[in-house]
C-alpha cells in the first residue's frame, strides 16, 4: 500500500499515536527496533495496558495498519523514541533520535518531512537533528523539513488525551507547519496551534516542569507538617479554599517519563539560570528516602525490626497502568539496598511479570506476609478492598486509608 505515514518507535506515545491517526483514514506502518513488539502486534496483540486501546487498536486493524522492523518510503515521519538525560550533565541524551532519523535519511525520499514527537530541550532539533540531516547531503526546508510536534498525553487516559488535548506543530516552515497542522487537527478536538520548533521544544519542558515545582512545593509542606506535628491533608485543604491557591497533595516521589526527566533539560542547558527547578526536582527525588526514614521510625516505634515484615502496595508510577518507568517503589526499593535490611516485600495487580525481589502476585498472600502495608499507589483495588488492611499498620502515602491510627506521610 502506499504509505502517509510510518511512525518510528512503538512504545506508550508511539503505538497509540500510530493507531489514532490510522484510525483518523491515514494510511500507517508503525515501526519499532523491537522485534517481539512488532510480532505482537502483528498478531493483533497489544505490548500494554490502556483503557480504550482495544477499541482503537481494532479500528486501526481494520484500516489496514500495518508494523514492521523496516523503516517506510513515505511522505511524513513522526519520531516517537525515548529521550534520557545523563545523569551527569543533566544534559539531554537524544541518541536514540539520532539513530530514528538517520535510520529515516538512509531511505527516504526528497521532501519527506519529519516530525520529532519525543520530548527534547530547547534548541535539540536546530543543534543536533539540523546539522545530521546536513551530513547526508540533505539542504533542511528543501529536501528534509523538521517539525516538533511534542507529545501531551498520560497513561491511564492516553486514547481519551490524544483525541482531546490541544497540540504544538513546531515549525520553522510556515507552509509545512500548516500542512503537519492540518493532519493533527484529524486526530484531535483540542485544536492545533503552530509555532517555531525551539518555542515548541521549550513549551513542552515548561509544562512538564510546572508540574514539578508545584508538586515539589507539596513534597516539601509535608516533611515540613511531619517534622512540626501538623496535618499537611488539613493546612492544603484550608489553603485550596483561597480562590488563587491550588496545592497538589504530597506523595512518595515522582514517576514516569517526563516530570522527573524533562525538567533536567532546562537544569543541564541553563545550569546559572535554574535556581527553582534544580531545588524542586531535588526535593522530589527525595521523597523515596524520605518514605524509607518513615518506614524506619515507624518499624522502631511499633518494635518491629524485620524489614520483611514491610510490604510495598504498588510498583507502578501511577495507578490503575502497568507502566512502572521511574515508579517512586523502585526508587526506594533502591535506596533501601544501602542499608543492607531484609528486602522489602512487594505487590502490584498491574505487574505480572517479576521485576523486583520479594514480589507477590495475589493481594492475599502479600497481606498475610507483612505487618506493616505501606500504600504507594492508589490502584482502585486497594480502595474496593481497603477493609483487608485492617488490623495492620499502615503508612499511606496517598492519603486513601481512613482506618484508624494509620500513618501518613
Amino acid at each position: 500500500m502506499n504509505i502517509d505515514i510510518n511512525v518510528i518507535g512503538l512504545g506508550y506515545i508511539g503505538l497509540p499515536t500510530a493507531l489514532i491517526f490510522a484510525k483518523n483514514g491515514f494510511r500507517v506502518v508503525g515501526t519499532d527496533y523491537n522485534n517481539d513488539i512488532v510480532e505482537s502486534l502483528n498478531n493483533n496483540k497489544l505490548t500494554f495496558d490502556e483503557k480504550g486501546m482495544e477499541e482503537l487498536f481494532d479500528i486501526a486493524l481494520k484500516n489496514s495498519i500495518k508494523f514492521s522492523s523496516d523503516y517506510q518510503k513515505c511522505g511524513m515521519y513522526i519520531v516517537a523514541v525515548p529521550t534520557p538525560y545523563d545523569k551527569f550533565s543533566k544534559k539531554i541524551d537524544d541518541k536514540y533520535i539520532k539513530i530514528a532519523v538517520e535510520s529515516i535519511l538512509n531511505i527516504c525520499e526528497s521532501g519527506s518531512i519529519i516530525v520529532i514527537e519525543s520530548t527534547v530541550s530547547p534548541g535539540t532539533i536546530n543543534k543536533s537533528i539540523k546539522p545530521l540531516v546536513e551530513s547526508k547531503g540533505f539542504v533542511v526546508g528543501k529536501d528534509i523539513y523538521l517539525v516538533h510536534a511534542p507529545e501531551r498525553i498520560i497513561p491511564g487516559n492516553m486514547v481519551y488525551e490524544l483525541e482531546h488535548n490541544s497540540r504544538t506543530i513546531g515549525s520553522d516552515d510556515k507552509i509545512i507547519g500548516e500542512k503537519v497542522a492540518s493532519m493533527y487537527e484529524k486526530i484531535t478536538q483540542g485544536g492545533v496551534i503552530t509555532t517555531d520548533i525551539k518555542s515548541a521544544e521549550m513549551s513542552k519542558v515548561v509544562e512538564n516542569t510546572y508540574r514539578a515545582v508545584n508538586i515539589a512545593l507539596s513534597n516539601e509542606l509535608a516533611k515540613i507538617c511531619n517534622h512540626d506535628g501538623m496535618d499537611v491533608y488539613e493546612i492544603i485543604k484550608i489553603c485550596n479554599m483561597h480562590p488563587r491557591v491550588n496545592l497538589l497533595n504530597p506523595g512518595p516521589g515522582v514517576g514516569g517519563h517526563c516530570i522527573p526527566v524533562d525538567p533536567w533539560f532546562l537544569v543541564g542547558d541553563y545550569p546559572t539560570l535554574t535556581n527553582v527547578i534544580w531545588e524542586s526536582l531535588k526535593v522530589n527525588e527525595s521523597m523515596p528516602e524520605y518514605v524509607l526514614r518513615r518506614i524506619s521510625e515507624i518499624m522502631d516505634e511499633n518494635n518491629i525490626k524485620d524489614y520483611g515484615k514491610v510490604g510495598l502496595y504498588g510498583l507502578t508510577y501511577k495507578e490503575n497502568v502497568d507502566d512502572y518507568r521511574e515508579s517512586p517503589s523502585l526508587q526506594l526499593l533502591e535506596s533501601q539496598k544501602n542499608h543492607l535490611a531484609s528486602p522489602l516485600k512487594v505487590y502490584d495487580p498491574f505487574i505480572e511479570k517479576d521485576i523486583v525481589d520479594n514480589q507477590y502476585h495475589d493481594l492475599k498472600s502479600f497481606l498475610d506476609d507483612v505487618q506493616i502495608v505501606v500504600i504507594m499507589v492508589k490502584h482502585q483495588e486497594i480502595i474496593d478492598f481497603m477493609k483487608l488492611l485492617e488490623g495492620k499498620i499502615i503508612l499511606d502515602t496517598q492519603n486513601i486509608c481512613n482506618i484508624k491510627g494509620t500513618y501518613k506521610i
